[in-house]
Formats: structure tokens, sequence, C-alpha cells
């Protein structure tokens, strides 16, 4: 016969009283510091991220280094007789007061008007497209008019300024919103710029010319930047981009009309005239016209970012890649 195995007899069951016991939870992976309930913004409080002030008077510096630099590159390349650095002293002389116009237009308290990448392919393209087509359509003029082409000067390179700011509003109007005086100032600018580079070239080469020539022409067209191009072709487009964005599209087509009118005639009695009276007239209305759009692109800019207290999160358009104005409720 086959043994049967022995099963050891179990233990009784003994029915406890009471609620069955809980089982344990795992223990859960460590987390970081609990957040402080100071870092937390109270209820119906806003908290915005603010501009660095070193960006928003990065105008002053630019104004300040480019004086400094323009002044030292003068001196070595007089004393070392150096005609490579010609160059050099051409571009900073030339650029130092439009760079500082347009960093103080871009830079409201809040943050950049314009995204930056936006702004240097407006000076780069609005200033080499508006000086060759201005060129090629004023040297057409003076061949079929002669000296009477003069009065298409204005009309011909304020045309032709507009061209590069108008491809912009079609292609990137969402991210410029508000911002028309920017890129209107950044088309001038790069126009001014190597135009100015032009006139200080001939100075020094002409009969009459030389190094002081040049320096006289530098300095002045300088000084006059903020009463020419940037100030005409910054308000036309202020007035373009409001016409696209406002409801009131009879008020926004009368805008436009001013301000492209308005230039032409500015820039035609500057050219026409010899008056010092008349310039300087022409100066204050346009650097006028200037600070004040200038100064509503800001105020605007500033209400379209910051929230109204208590009415709880606003729609921010971030400005730049590297900054965006938020807020919470």
């Amino acid at each position: 016969m086959s043994e049967q195995p022995v099963i050891p007899p179990q233990a009784p069951t003994v029915a406890r009283s009471g609620p069955p016991p809980m089982p344990q939870a795992r223990s859960a992976p460590r987390a970081g510091p609990a957040p402080s309930l100071a870092s937390t913004p109270p209820a119906g409080s806003a908290s915005t991220a603010r501009y660095p002030w070193y960006l928003r008077f990065s105008w002053i510096l630019a104004l300040v280094v480019g004086t400094l630099a323009y002044v030292a590159t003068f001196v070595i390349m007089l004393l070392t007789r150096n005609p490579t650095i010609l160059p050099t002293v051409l571009l900073v002389g030339a650029a130092t007061i439009p760079l500082t116009v347009l960093l103080f237009a871009q830079s409201s308290k809040v943050g950049p008007l314009v995204p930056t990448r936006t702004v240097l392919v407006t000076v780069a393209l609005g200033g080499l497209f508006g000086l060759c087509a201005a060129g090629l359509g004023e040297t057409i003029a003076g061949l079929l008019l002669g000296k009477a082409s003069i009065l298409l000067v204005g009309v011909i390179e304020e045309t032709a300024k507009l061209v590069v700011p108008l491809i912009v509003l079609g292609l990137a109007h969402r991210s410029t919103r508000g911002g028309g005086i920017v890129i209107g100032i950044a088309a001038g600018t790069g126009f001014a710029v190597l135009e100015t580079m032009g006139y200080g070239f001939n100075a020094l080469l002409s009969r009459s010319g030389g190094l002081g020539a040049l320096d006289s022409t530098l300095i002045l067209r300088g000084i006059l930047v903020p009463a020419g191009h940037v100030a005409w072709t910054g308000a036309i487009c202020a007035a373009l981009w409001f016409l696209v964005e406002t409801s009131h599209k009879p008020r926004g087509v009368l805008a436009l009309a001013v301000a492209y009118v308005g230039a032409i005639v500015m820039h035609t009695a500057w050219d026409a005239t010899t008056s010092g009276i008349l310039h300087v007239l022409i100066g204050v209305i346009s650097v006028g016209a200037l600070l004040t759009l200038t100064i509503l692109a800001h105020r605007a800019f500033v209400r379209r970012t910051l929230p109204p207290p208590g009415n709880g999160p606003a729609g921010i358009r971030p400005a730049d890649g590297e900054y965006a104005a938020h807020s919470r409720r």
C-alpha cells in the first residue's frame, strides 16, 4: 500500500473585532521642497514680469558707445593714416543716431514693441531695396525732367522706403500689431545709414573735401536724421498699421493720406530750399510727430500688455522670444 501524505492541521482562524486593517500605501517618490506660500500670488493680485531697465534704456547706451566709437576710430585713422579704417568710420558715424532713435522707439517699459528679428530684417532689406530703387527712379527722372526732377525726389524716396514695410505688414502683421512706428523707423534707419555713408564718401573725394568734410558731413546728417527719413517713414507706417487695425476705416484712410502727403511735402521742401528757417520748421514738425507717435505707441502697447486691475488675465502677445509680459489672477 502506498503511503498517504500527512497534512499538518491548520490553526483555527480567530475572528477579529473592529474594521479590517487598511493596506499600507507605497511610499511616494521624494519630491522637491514644497512651494512657499510667500511665492504664490494671492487671489485677485496680478504679477507682471518687468522689462529689464538696461534693455529699456539701451538707446542711451547706443548713443554713448556709438559717439565714443566714432571719435576713437576717427582719431586712430588720423594718427595711423590707415585707409582701411575708413569704412568703419563711415558705418559708425552714419549708424549711431539712427540706431539710437530705433532703440528708443522699440523699447517700452514692458518690453519691445516688435520682435527683434523682424526689426533687423526690416533695417537690412529696407535700406538695401529702398536705396537701390530710389537711386534708379531718381536717375530715370533726371534723364526725363532734368533739374525739375528734384520735385519728384520726395515721391520716389518715400514710396521706395514703403515696399519692405508693406511686405512685413502682409507677412507678420500679428506679431507687429501696434508697432508700425517701429517698422517705419527701421526702414528709414537702413535707408538713412546707407545714404549718409554715400554722402560722407562723396565729401571725402570731392575737390574741396577731405577728412574735415567727411567729419562735418557725418555729424550734420547724423544730427538731422530724426528730422528726416526716420521720422517721415515712421509716421507713414504708423498710419498704415492704424488703417489695418482700426475699425474706423475712413479715419484710417485719412490718417494715411495726411502722413504720406505730409512726408512728401516736407521732403520736397527740404530738398528744394536752402532756407535755414524752413529747415528748422520742418525739423521741429518732424521730430514732434516722431516723439508723439512713439509715446502713443508705447502707451497702447502697455495697455494691451498689462491687464486692468481686477479684470482677470489679459491676452498677452509676446513681443520677443526672450521676453513676454504675463499676468495671473
